[in-house]
């Protein structure tokens, strides 16, 4: 399949901020002093591009241990998510998982300027696919086709990869920075993926569907106590968004779990794209959700300590339960 040209980034952060300006219609308001602090710290992830991913593997190891020892609530969570949802496991083996979840974390942290920055090129040598027949197959068979990826922690650089192979499209929340929101979105659509803000109309995705771009689609956030049904997660009843079977029904589209790999010593990322899920979407929304958290937890247990444990994941509680947090 024919490749998108990858855009030159490999020049001075000035040169690169001085172009990412050029796409706004009021770059003034940008540079204004009070965003001189968010340009700084754009311009270290910007430097930090630039290193090779064995030292940002090494110095993203070191950020997860401070982090795990430093910031006594985030570890909380990550914990009591744990608990809930493995809890043949022993204490000692929970708190093994959750530190070696805050080293993943730190990790991924510690990559955010290649996410953002690297060259496709680069990106082409730092990520290996397995299963990307079950993707392709479908395409050729015209299908349309929904890229379910949960929360781990390499979510993002996965998605603007498969942005490089892929016409796609996907969700954005805006940030209230308007410097962190401009340079993430074009950080992420660099390569050519749609991003369609997550209050506007579920027909706009539907329609980029339909029309053959890959929806990459994160479903397991809190959704809050209106826009969720509770379904059963890891045995625990949970929030969760119903929204997969609609838009695999109104789309007419498969649902293929994508997960992101992080690698071990820096040696990038793996995709991993699993078989389309079966006799999806059926005709009961409730049964589509439960079989959506089946997947994910299928693919939690592929690589535990790489999901996103520090979300609030269980916040929203069934009427009358007590919260876990």
């Amino acid at each position: 399949m024919r490749q998108r040209p990858a855009p030159v980034l490999n020049r001075s952060f000035v040169t690169a901020t001085t172009r990412f300006m050029a796409y706004q219609s009021t770059p003034r308001t940008l540079l204004h002093p009070r965003h001189w602090a968010t340009w700084l710290g754009i311009g270290f992830l910007r430097a930090t591009a630039m290193l090779p991913m064995p030292v940002l593997s090494a110095l993203g190891t070191g950020l997860g241990l401070a982090t795990y020892a430093l910031f006594a609530s985030r570890r909380r969570i990550a914990a009591t998510n744990i608990a809930l949802c493995f809890p043949d496991l022993s204490d000692h083996e929970r708190r093994r998982l959750t530190r070696s979840h805050f080293v993943q974390l730190g990790r991924s942290i510690l990559a955010t300027g290649v996410n953002w920055f690297a060259s496709g090129e680069r990106l082409d040598r730092l990520f290996s696919i397995e299963g990307r027949s079950h993707i392709d197959a479908l395409l050729e068979r015209g299908e349309n086709v929904i890229l379910l990826a949960p929360h781990f922690v390499a979510l993002e650089v996965g998605g603007i990869y498969i942005s490089r192979l892929y016409p796609s499209v996907s969700m954005y929340q805006y940030v209230k920075n308007p410097v962190m929101d401009q340079v993430i979105r074009h950080g992420r659509a660099r390569f050519g993926i749609e991003l369609v803000e997550r209050k506007a109309s579920m027909h706009q995705l539907v329609r980029r569907i339909r029309r053959g771009r890959l929806f990459y689609y994160l479903p397991d956030q809190d959704p809050g106590p209106k826009k969720g049904i509770f379904v059963s997660f890891f045995g625990v009843d949970t929030a969760t968004y119903p929204m997969l079977s609609r838009f695999a029904r109104m789309s007419r589209a498969k649902v293929v779990p994508c997960l992101t790999e992080q690698l071990a010593n820096g040696r990038g990322w793996r995709l991993n794209i699993l078989p389309a899920l079966e006799h999806f979407p059926g005709d009961d929304e409730r049964v589509d959700t439960e079989a959506m958290n089946r997947a994910i937890e299928g693919a939690i247990a592929r690589m535990p300590d790489q999901y996103f444990w520090v979300h609030k994941r269980f916040k929203t509680r069934p009427a009358g339960s007590p919260p876990v947090y």
